[in-house]
C-alpha cells in the first residue's frame, strides 16, 4: 500500500467551517466517535475480565498454576487469538466503508466471507493447541511447566473455533453503530463466566483446567446470543440470509484479510513474546508470574484504546465511504487525542498505586514486589497504549494493512526484539530489559504511523475508497 503525502499539515487543513466553531465540531464527532467506542470499550473490558478473573483463580491455587495458564492463555492461545483478531479487522474497512456508502447488504456478504476464512485459518492453527506441551518443551521451556501449560492449552481449543466466529460477527455489528447488542450480550455472559469458575474450579474441583473450561463455555454463550439477535431480525437491512456470493472475490478477500491479520497479529505478539522470552530466565516462574500480572494489567487497560481502534476504524472508514476526506482526518485527530489524555490519566495511577497492583493476582510478596518494581515500565507502556491503537485504526480504516504490516515488522521485530534480549542477556538486566526494548520498538512504529497519517492526502484515499466499493459492491 503506498502512501499518499501532503506538504500542509494536518491540523491545518481542516475545513473553514470547522474553524468557525471547532468546540461543537469536536463535540459532534465525539458524540459520533463515542457511540462506536463506548459500547466497545465496555465489551472488551468486560471480555477481558473474563480472562483476568480465571487468571487470579489460577493464581491463588500456587505460582505453577498461574504460570502455566498464563503461557496457555497469554502465548498459545493469545496467539492465535491476535491473526484471527487481525484477519477479522479486514471488516472494519469493508464493512466501514460499504456502510457509508449505502451499500448495507453487503455487509451480511462480507461476513460470511470473513467466517470461511477465519474458520479455515482455525482449523491450520488447531495442531498449535494440540502440541502445545511438546512445542515448549522444544523450545526449551522447563519439562513440567511445558506439560502444565500444554494441558490447560488444550482447554482453549474450543475458544479458538469460538472466537471465529465472534470476532467477525462483531466487526458486523460494531459497523451498523450496533455495539449496543455486543455490550448486552458480554454483559449477559460475564456473571454466568464468574459462576461457571467457582463451580468448575472449587465446587468440582477441575482447578486450572475448570478456569479454561469456564472461558470457553461464557464466549460461546456470548457467540449464541449475538447470532440469534442477527439471524432473528434484528438487522433486517444488513443481514438477508446465507448467500452464494460469500463464495465470491475469496481470492481477493483472503488477500485483505491477510494484511490485515499480520498487522494486528504482529502486534498483538509483541507482549506475547515478552512473557514467552521470561521463561528461559533463572526463577522462570516467578519471572514469568511477575510478567504475565503487568502484561495483564497493561491489556485490560488496552481494552479502553482497542475499543478506541475499532471506533477510529469505524469512523474513519464511514468517512472515506461517503468520499469525505476531510471529514476522515477530522475523526483521527479527535480520536488520537480523546485516547491519549485517557492513556496519561490512567498511566498516573498505575504510578501512584505501584505496591499494591499485583495483590488481586497472588498473595506471594516476591511476586507483589517483582510487579512493584516493573510499575514505571507498567506506566509507560499504558502511556504509549494511548496513541498506537488509534494510529491503527487509522489503518484499518483507511486499508493501509499492507503497509502497516511493514512498519510492523520492522518497528517490533527487527529493532524492539534484539534490543530486548540484548539488554536482558548481554548487559544481564533481565524481565527490565526484555520490556525497555519492546517499549523502544513500539515507540518506533509509534512514531512511524504518526508520521504517515500526518503526511496523508485524505482526498486521494477517499477516491480509493470510492473505487473500492464500486469494485467490492458489485458482487451481490
Amino acid at each position: 500500500m503506498e502512501s499518499h503525502q501532503s506538504d500542509v499539515p494536518l491540523i491545518s487543513e481542516l475545513p473553514e467551517k470547522r474553524r468557525g466553531g471547532l468546540a461543537k465540531q469536536v463535540w459532534e464527532e465525539s458524540k459520533k466517535l463515542w457511540e462506536i467506542v463506548g459500547p466497545a470499550v465496555f465489551m472488551r473490558l468486560v471480555l477481558y475480565s473474563m480472562n483476568v478473573i480465571s487468571q487470579a483463580f489460577a493464581g491463588h491455587l500456587g505460582n505453577r498454576e498461574l504460570a502455566a495458564f498464563s503461557i496457555a492463555n497469554t502465548v498459545i492461545s493469545g496467539l492465535n487469538f491476535g491473526f484471527q483478531y487481525g484477519m477479522a479487522s479486514a471488516l472494519e474497512t469493508l464493512c466501514g466503508q460499504a456502510y457509508g456508502a449505502k451499500q448495507q447488504h453487503m455487509l451480511g456478504v462480507y461476513m460470511q466471507r470473513s467466517w470461511i476464512i477465519l474458520l479455515a485459518f482455525s482449523v491450520l492453527l488447531a495442531p498449535t493447541y494440540i502440541f502445545s506441551g511438546q512445542l515448549l518443551v522444544a523450545l526449551g521451556m522447563p519439562a513440567e511447566l511445558s506439560h502444565d501449560a500444554g494441558l490447560v492449552s488444550l482447554y482453549f481449543l474450543p475458544l479458538h473455533f469460538t472466537t471465529a466466529i465472534v470476532l467477525p460477527l462483531n466487526k458486523f455489528l460494531q459497523c451498523q453503530r450496533k455495539n449496543w447488542v455486543t455490550a448486552v450480550t458480554t454483559a449477559v455472559g460475564f456473571p454466568v463466566h464468574f459462576a461457571a469458575t467457582w463451580l468448575l474450579g472449587r465446587y468440582f474441583q477441575l482447578g486450572v483446567v475448570g478456569a479454561a473450561l469456564a472461558i470457553d463455555f461464557s464466549w460461546a454463550l456470548v457467540a449464541g446470543l449475538q447470532l440469534a439477535y442477527a439471524f432473528c431480525g434484528g438487522c433486517p437491512e444488513t443481514w438477508r440470509g446465507f448467500s452464494a456470493s460469500a463464495f465470491v472475490d475469496l481470492k481477493d478477500f483472503v488477500k485483505l484479510s491477510a494484511a490485515s491479520g499480520v498487522m494486528l497479529c504482529l502486534e498483538s505478539w509483541y507482549y506475547r513474546i515478552l512473557i514467552f522470552l521470561t521463561g528461559y530466565m533463572k526463577n522462570a516462574e516467578l519471572a514469568v508470574d511477575a510478567l504475565s500480572i503487568c502484561m495483564s494489567l497493561a491489556g485490560w487497560e488496552l481494552m479502553i484504546h482497542l475499543g478506541f481502534l475499532a471506533g477510529t476504524g469505524v469512523r474513519v472508514g464511514n468517512e472515506l465511504g461517503a468520499s469525505n476526506g476531510k471529514g476522515a482526518r477530522f475523526a483521527t485527530i479527535v480520536s488520537t487525542t480523546t485516547s491519549f489524555i485517557i492513556s496519561l490519566f490512567i498511566s498516573s495511577l498505575a504510578l501512584i498505586f505501584h505496591d499494591k497492583l499485583a495483590i488481586m493476582f497472588t498473595s506471594s510478596e516476591a511476586v507483589i514486589t517483582a510487579v512493584d518494581s516493573l510499575s514505571v515500565l507498567l506506566a509507560l507502556t499504558i502511556l504509549l497504549n494511548g496513541i498506537q491503537p488509534a494510529l491503527s485504526g487509522v489503518a484499518v480504516g483507511s486499508g493501509w494493512q499492507a503497509l502497516v504490516a511493514y512498519v510492523n515488522i520492522g518497528s517490533y521485530y527487527l529493532i524492539g526484539v534484539p534490543f530486548g534480549v540484548i539488554l536482558a542477556w548481554g548487559f544481564h538486566c533481565g524481565v527490565l530489559g526484555i520490556w525497555v526494548g519492546m517499549i523502544s520498538g513500539t515507540m518506533v512504529q509509534t512514531l512511524i504511523l504518526a508520521y504517515i497519517t500526518l503526511r496523508c492526502d485524505w482526498n486521494e484515499e477517499a477516491l480509493k475508497a470510492s473505487s473500492r466499493m464500486q469494485r467490492w459492491g458489485s458482487s451481490k
